[in-house]
């Protein structure tokens, strides 16, 4: 994609409290959101002669914005309220082996799981991983001839491990690759062309709010899945089919339930909008920066880093894991400095953004200073 927009003007849009270190748990919206957002509502508040046809503009504006980012064609894209409501769609459609680890975040664990007990037509098949990580090499001997698709996460979770989807496509033959893309998207430049499923939600890295997502098929991945979860909105019927139930329409339109929030669309097609005009790969770099700059400040305090130091696997996540006798006095003094992170089965999670100013570096260093005294 073209950039055509600076990344200074990019990062004034935004306007976080300094001391967040949590964005791969929440992002904080821009004044862009925020507007977009207010300009709907009253549209929705006032609801004039032929404003509500702006309303109903929004699904195709985040189908489009949403296939600018992903190199998917605009057709193949249904939004989404979240990640988990999308791979639930993609899970109870399925036939078949799935491979997924169970060290995954648990969106997917979930649906397939819950699939299976329901249906009994999918049926999971736990990788064995890396510490977490799912490679090409500890991927390939676990495949069987009954596995029909292949989930993984672009990003793991507690690490912060990009997983390298193009050496997972060459292993897994004509599988369905599905990628539950959230703790990457926005800030990874991936070629999620050669995935069948990509699902994702707003609310972290893109910085759109809750209630935010998407789920785009290739269209061998829409012929594979049988829209089991399909609504009144989810048909080829012009308008709201009354007196009938006709049967859903092709495609990843099937997989809707009811009609989308359009306000939620226009929150989600605005940030991505933005993030297309600056460019993933500028922003990826940018946080290559920041992320250093964390592993940089760990390194000088002595901190364990166990998520990856190369930039090619390293997403936005900067994970350390003290001595389990001062993780109390880690967490303490990091919340007495006013800096947010995660801190989740023995290690603190610190996540910056590209907007990720001086002053919050300055109080994670006093909160380090003061952890080590």
């Amino acid at each position: 994609m073209t950039a055509g927009v600076s990344f200074e003007a990019f990062a004034e849009r935004f306007e976080a409290e300094p001391g967040y270190l949590d964005f791969a748990r929440m992002g904080p919206v821009g004044t862009t959101v925020l507007g977009e957002e207010q300009a709907m509502m009253t549209l929705l508040a006032h609801s004039r002669y032929g404003t509500l046809s702006t309303l109903d503009e929004q699904d195709a504006r985040v189908r489009d914005a949403v296939a600018a980012v992903i190199g998917f064609d605009p057709r193949q894209v249904s939004f989404q309220p979240n990640t988990s409501q999308g791979l639930m769609h993609v899970m109870f459609g399925l036939t078949g082996e799935v491979a997924v680890s169970s060290a995954d975040f648990p969106s997917s664990p979930f649906a397939i799981t819950r699939a299976a007990d329901a249906l009994g037509a999918v049926s999971p098949r736990w990788l064995d991983s890396d510490h977490g990580r799912i490679t090409p090499g500890n991927l390939r001997d676990q495949l069987t001839d009954s596995t029909v698709a292949v989930a993984v996460s672009l990003v793991d979770f507690r690490t912060g491990y990009v997983v390298d989807l193009e050496g997972i496509r060459q292993v897994i033959g004509d599988r369905l690759l599905i990628v539950d893309a959230i703790q990457g998207f926005g800030i990874v430049d991936a070629p999620f062309q050669v995935a069948d499923v990509v699902v994702s939600g707003g609310q972290k890295w893109v910085r759109a709010g809750w209630g935010t997502g998407f789920l785009a098929l290739s269209d061998r991945a829409a012929e594979h899945l049988v829209p089991v979860f399909s609504g009144f909105s989810a048909t080829d019927t012009e308008g709201t089919p009354l007196d009938e139930v006709p049967p859903p329409t092709r495609g990843v339109g099937a997989f809707e339930v009811s009609n989308p929030d359009p306000i939620a669309q226009a929150r989600f097609a605005v940030a991505l909008e933005e993030i297309a005009d600056v460019g993933v790969a500028v922003i990826a770099a940018r946080l290559a920066e920041q992320t250093a700059r964390i592993i940089d400040m760990a390194d000088e305090f002595a901190l364990d880093v166990v998520s990856p130091r190369d930039d090619a696997e390293r997403a936005g996540i900067v994970v350390v894991e003290p001595a389990a006798d001062r993780l109390t006095a880690l967490t303490a003094s990091l919340h007495n400095h006013g800096v947010t992170v995660t801190t989740r089965q023995g290690a603190v999670r610190l996540s910056p953004h590209v907007t990720t100013d001086d002053e919050t570096f300055a109080m994670l260093r006093s909160s380090l200073v003061a952890y080590s005294v």
